[in-house]
């Protein structure tokens, strides 16, 4: 995610590393680079040159801190005008209403509504505790329909059924009676794509708007048509009061236009952004830690948060617990690792959120594959019971049966045990209860480690 813009952004500011202060003849090249930078990303002219504006002024009217050299000085000031025109802090869903609150979902046909209908109702129903009920009113594809309804069932959704034959507006109102008759806390309402310029299908989510009253409409955008996606916005927003965005698609774009764009253009924050296509892939957006990842600087906050939502806690428990009795950490438990690591997305998902891996060549980065956790999981799976528990067993004749069952080569085994036997260490120093050697041995073991 805006893996284009860092790069040309921490070049640029990295060039003025040796400089004694920030004066007007040595910011002026990297300004010019950091304008390039955003407008290669795609980010809207009018805030590109408003951006470049504020940042200079801050420069020269001697707002740094003396401590800072000149490349964190500039640093810090783009940071916080990055944080600015991406809206200041997060603004959560207003779900002050009689239950159930209703939102009505709406944007151009592909952007990803329905998909994430089933995010967000799932992220209210594990974050907010919320019984949430969804409901297509896409009367122009069956297809939707059917769907929603598939969505709803996997992410454990109260799906309530609709017809093509039915209007958008009474496919509505009779889900929300039914949601108030089971005590649901919240509707999202999936409507069909539209064109702004299409008349009579904007007369039609006007009419369902008026009819529904929803405490939030959110326009839902695929970030990866830049800049387009903050004019889309607002061309429905002058046709619907929208009260925020969600950016779809955020893995994928490499620029970062879109959430550079839409505030400053259409004054809606961005409420969401998807970056992925699992229905756990949609996270709150906080401008200030988007603009550290644009930064290089990592997203440790996001990591922590994703972690403490998606690991199992009670193996983790048990794993401590095993390991403070002096137990050896076995190939069950490093499965147990490789699962969670899936669980969260693969490392891939997580590199995002670390901070320097700007400086990581795009070489090594196409180099990290998620689809190694699988296999590293198969030639477990391959192994005995006893193998497992007692990994010292397995040599030459077991070691090419463990690799034919699980369709791996003998190299991957021999990679599995190694990589056991790292952790292992790990945590026997672990289990000792000295910090110190431990916290040493995890930095030689990733000394040790390659992509």
């Amino acid at each position: 995610m805006f893996d284009n813009l860092t790069d040309r952004l921490s070049g640029t500011l990295k060039n003025l590393k040796g400089q004694g202060k920030l004066t007007e003849s040595n910011i002026k090249d990297a300004l010019r680079e950091v304008r390039m930078a955003l407008l290669e990303a795609d980010v809207a002219l009018s805030v590109v040159t408003d951006f470049i504006e504020k940042v200079k002024e801050g420069a020269l009217g001697q707002k740094v801190q003396a401590s800072l050299n000149p490349g964190q000085a500039l640093i810090k000031l783009v940071q916080a005008e990055l944080v600015s025109v991406m809206g200041e802090a997060n603004e959560e869903l207003n779900l002050k209403a009689n239950p159930p609150a209703i939102i009505l979902m709406a944007g151009l046909q592909g952007a990803g509504k329905t998909t994430t209908v089933a995010k967000l109702g799932r992220w209210l129903k594990q974050t907010k505790k919320k019984k949430v009920g969804v409901v297509s009113a896409d009367v122009y594809r069956p297809a939707a329909i059917k769907q929603l309804e598939t969505l709803a069932t996997d992410t454990d959704l109260v799906f309530f059924e609709s017809d093509v034959t039915q209007k958008p507006v009474d496919i509505a109102v009779n889900a929300i009676e039914a949601a108030k008759k089971q005590f649901l806390d919240v509707v999202i309402v999936d409507t069909a794509g539209r064109l702004h310029v299409d008349d009579d299908m904007m007369g039609e989510i006007k009419e369902l708007h008026a009819a529904i009253n929803p405490i939030e409409t959110l326009f839902v955008v695929d970030s990866m048509t830049g800049q387009d996606a903050a004019n889309t916005a607002k061309a429905f927003d002058e046709a619907l009061p929208l009260t925020g965005v969600v950016l779809t698609k955020a893995d994928g774009d490499a620029r970062g236009g879109a959430a550079l764009s839409i505030r400053q253009i259409t004054g809606k924050p961005i409420k969401f952004i998807g970056v992925g296509e699992k229905t756990d892939a949609l996270e709150p957006f906080y401008p200030d830690r988007i603009a550290s990842r644009i930064l290089d600087m990592g997203d440790m906050l996001s990591l922590i948060e994703e972690i403490e939502q998606k690991a199992d806690k009670k193996k983790a428990e048990k794993l401590a617990r095993k390991i403070s009795k002096g137990k050896s950490f076995d190939l069950n438990d490093l499965k147990d690792q490789l699962l969670q690591m899936q669980n969260m997305g693969g490392m891939s998902a997580m590199m995002d959120k670390l901070p320097g891996m700007g400086s990581v060549s795009q070489d090594m980065k196409d180099k990290v594959d998620d689809k190694m956790l699988a296999r590293q999981i198969a030639v477990i799976n391959s192994m005995t019971l006893q193998e497992r528990k007692f990994p010292d067993l397995i040599k030459g004749s077991r070691k090419k049966r463990i690799a034919t069952g699980s369709g791996q080569e003998l190299q991957d085994v021999n990679r599995i045990l190694k990589q056991h036997k790292m952790m292992q260490k790990m945590m026997k120093k672990f289990s000792k209860g000295n910090m110190a050697n431990m916290i040493r041995g995890m930095k030689g073991n990733m000394r040790g480690m390659r992509m």
